[in-house]
């Protein structure tokens, strides 16, 4: 059960990036984030009110909140960066921020493992390899850009998980409610603003069809579930086994992305994707 739960968050993580990468071509990314938190709120809500989990202690709070900023951050750029640029690049270099909690622990005074050390270098040179870009011109300039753009949810991805794990030792359930309640008002500001500059600038922003808010709504479901299904396999089963199989989810938007939009990289670039998710593989087995 623990390996199917693990394996299942990180099924259900790679379909939700796929899915809010594509949504967020040529749309206002903050929106299709905001929309996608309002869903993932309504099955935090309704999963705090099954378990009863209300009534655990409220020392979730501020490290909810700070997950909540966080992670609305993280979402955004790295929609944005998987909207602009190759999806297979993208994935892997976003998931590099199994990163930042371990330097949180070197921070602490905490020596990481020698495999947790060997991954990070491995990781860092993957995503170098990686940036090398395979085209030219304007292709070039947005192939920098997503890089950028997922360099930076990374690190937010890493804030996120650290804040999250100090919130789960009170409530995961609960954890997961207050990161939205955070999140939502301010990305309610962000669309506001962003949509009355697309309005002055480019005209109306392009619509949401119906087919695309169920997906957006598909991908708050997933977000959600995925959190939980990994925060239960890591009490029901070994933390590293867990950690390793829940890395895994880049490897979901990648296939779907050469599946379903042909996505094809250069040989040098395939070997980067592969250095970057060893990486994340070592790291997440050596922490």
């Amino acid at each position: 059960m623990t390996i199917l739960l693990a394996l299942g968050s990180s099924l259900m993580w790679g379909m939700a990036d796929f899915l809010g990468g594509k949504s967020s071509r040529g749309r206002p990314t903050v929106v299709v984030v905001l929309i996608s938190q309002l869903a993932g709120f309504l099955v935090a809500l309704v999963a705090a009110l099954v378990s009863g989990s209300s009534d655990a202690p409220t020392g979730y709070v501020p490290w909810a909140m700070g997950a909540g900023l966080a992670g609305a951050a993280a979402v955004g750029l790295f929609y944005r960066a998987l909207a602009i640029g190759t999806m297979g690049i993208v994935a892997p270099i976003a998931a590099l921020g199994v990163i930042i909690p371990v330097l949180i622990d070197i921070i602490g005074g905490t020596v990481p493992s020698a495999l947790c050390l060997v991954g990070i270098v491995v990781a860092i040179v993957g995503v170098v390899v990686t940036a090398r870009p395979a085209d030219s011109g304007a292709r070039t300039r947005r192939h920098t850009r997503s890089i950028m753009l997922a360099i930076g949810a990374a690190a937010g991805f890493g804030l996120l998980q650290f804040a999250i794990a100090g919130g789960s030792t009170y409530s995961t359930v609960m954890t997961m409610l207050v990161m939205r309640s955070a999140s939502i008002p301010v990305l309610c500001l962000a669309a506001v603003l962003t949509l009355r500059s697309r309005h002055r600038h480019h005209g109306p922003a392009r619509r949401f069809p119906p087919g695309v808010i169920v997906v957006l709504i598909i991908i708050g479901i997933f977000d959600v579930c995925a959190n939980l299904a990994f925060a239960q396999a890591t009490v029901s089963g070994a933390l590293s086994v867990v950690a390793v199989l829940g890395s895994l989810y880049p490897a979901a938007t990648v296939l779907l992305a050469r599946i379903i939009d042909h996505e094809r990289m250069s040989i040098m670039q395939n070997l980067g994707v592969g250095g970057a998710m060893a990486g994340v593989v070592m790291i997440a087995a050596g922490s």
